[in-house]
């Protein structure tokens, strides 16, 4: 009995700073558009914000699947 109610508890992980972490990847991504967009691409810049953005989306697949 003790078991069932433990498996009916499910645990979220959801936290105020994940609405940050989500807004943070939003600007990534605009950041990311907006060098792609320009005809003078800094090309650190492009790599170092695609990078940042992968990492960033795959955190907050990881976070919202603890939802």
């Amino acid at each position: 009995m003790l078991l069932a109610e433990a498996a009916e508890a499910s645990t979220s992980t959801y936290t105020s700073f994940d609405i940050y972490v989500l807004i943070f990847t939003v600007v990534i991504a605009i950041a990311v558009i907006r060098q792609l967009i320009n005809p003078r691409r800094n090309l650190f810049a492009l790599g170092f914000g695609t990078v940042s953005l992968l990492v960033f989306l795959f955190m907050d697949v990881i976070m919202i699947k603890g939802w």
